[in-house]
């Protein structure tokens, strides 16, 4: 009977073993089939990354822009093949250098001084700069970041070569044409003065009142002949002429008063307010300034309603002379705000009151205060006014 027992349960251990190592060999094919998974799973993922990776290189190298990939010491990680031909140098002479250290040469100067500050890069957003003799470049600077660290910065470099000389040629062009325009309309006006005046015998009322007509449309043709060879002037860099220490009061006050007809026939109140004080001079092209300020109580006048009011404001600020025009006028619309200053801009609400104008003078104005190193901006509220202001540095003593 004992030994039937003993016999029993040795069987029974047996089995509970063998059950044990079949249940772990079980699991051990499953984690190793896992394992497998895994293993297929990362192999997948990685050759992804990888084709990816080689997609991305692939677009970045093909690039028209020249596109380079710094590290956070300034070190060139990638490049496209673009910036080869920009910058005359092969892609084993700039992966792996110091950005500065390729563009050390002479020919790089204004691109290194644009981009340079201190020993580090700087950010700068869309900003044209020569290199060489025949290529102008648009630099933009983005700096990559985590919320962790620094990643580096990428520097794009988009061609305008060609964009510059479409845009000399028209310039070329405007100049050329508004020329030629000029000495005939001039020609027609004078003869007009002299019929009107009498020089050549006597009109009657119905022929002064058509020839009158025709003096006034041939004086706007003037003016936009004007308009054109000082847009041509500024785009060819050759706009400032004469300058001088200059009084701004002495400046204002002149258009100020030859703009008195116009004011009256508006019936507009002008409010001068200068300090007791004389303002420090300014250093200035009288002649250009002068525009300025014209084309500024122009519009005031050209935009106010009749018998509203103008209020001139100059002051004196720490390092500079400011002058403040406040017309109560339409006003500009919030979303044209932004091209103000552009060539031909006349916004939606001054077009409808049917307003003579070429959509030069501010543009023309910005390019007069900037070239003088001065700033120029306003502030509007459509149907409520504009405020136009500018300021010029102080002439060195």
């Amino acid at each position: 009977m004992v030994k039937t027992l003993n016999y029993g349960k040795f069987k029974l251990m047996e089995r509970s073993f063998t059950n044990i190592i079949d249940n772990k060999e079980d699991a051990l094919r499953r984690v190793r089939v896992a394992l497998l998974n895994i293993l297929e799973d990362t192999e997948d993922a990685r050759r992804i990354a990888v084709d990816e990776k080689n997609k991305t290189m692939a677009i970045i190298e093909n690039l028209t822009d020249g596109i380079l990939l710094l590290d956070t010491n300034g070190r060139v990680e990638t490049i496209s093949l673009m910036v080869e031909s920009f910058l005359k140098k092969s892609k084993e002479e700039i992966i792996g250098i110091d950005f500065f250290d390729i563009i050390a040469g002479n020919e790089f100067k204004a691109l290194k001084d644009l981009l340079k500050d201190g020993g580090k890069i700087k950010a700068v957003q869309r900003k044209e700069v020569e290199v060489g003799d025949n290529l102008n470049l648009e630099v933009t600077v983005v700096f990559l970041k985590t919320e962790q660290e620094e990643k580096g910065s990428l520097i794009v470099l988009h061609d305008v070569t060609r964009d510059k000389l479409i845009e000399k040629m028209k310039t070329e062009f405007v100049s050329i044409a508004a020329h030629q325009l000029r000495t005939p309309l001039s020609a027609i006006k004078w003869t007009l003065r002299m019929i009107l005046d009498g020089d050549v015998g006597k009109i009657t009322e119905d022929q002064k009142e058509l020839l009158d007509k025709t003096y006034i449309s041939n004086e706007r043709m003037i003016s936009l002949i004007n308009d054109l060879l000082n847009v041509s002037r500024i785009e060819e860099g050759r706009f400032l002429y004469k300058q001088e220490n200059m009084q701004l009061e002495d400046i204002v006050d002149g258009i100020v008063k030859s703009s008195a007809e116009s004011l009256k026939m508006k019936n507009l109140k002008i409010d001068i307010d200068v300090p007791k004080k004389l303002i420090p001079e300014v250093f200035v092209d009288k002649e250009k300034i002068g525009l300025v300020v014209q084309n500024l109580l122009e519009n005031a006048i050209k935009y106010s309603k009749d018998g509203g009011d103008i209020k001139i404001v100059m002051e004196k600020l720490e390092n500079e002379a400011s002058f403040k025009i406040i017309d109560s006028g339409v006003g500009i619309p919030e979303n044209q705000k932004e091209r103000i200053f552009s060539k031909f801009f006349r916004g939606d609400n001054v077009v409808a009151l049917e307003t003579e104008g070429s959509g030069l003078g501010l543009y023309t104005a910005k390019n007069i205060v900037e070239a003088h190193k001065g700033k120029i901006w306003f502030e509007s509220k459509e149907n409520s006014g504009t405020t136009f202001c500018f300021t010029l540095p102080f002439a060195k003593k």
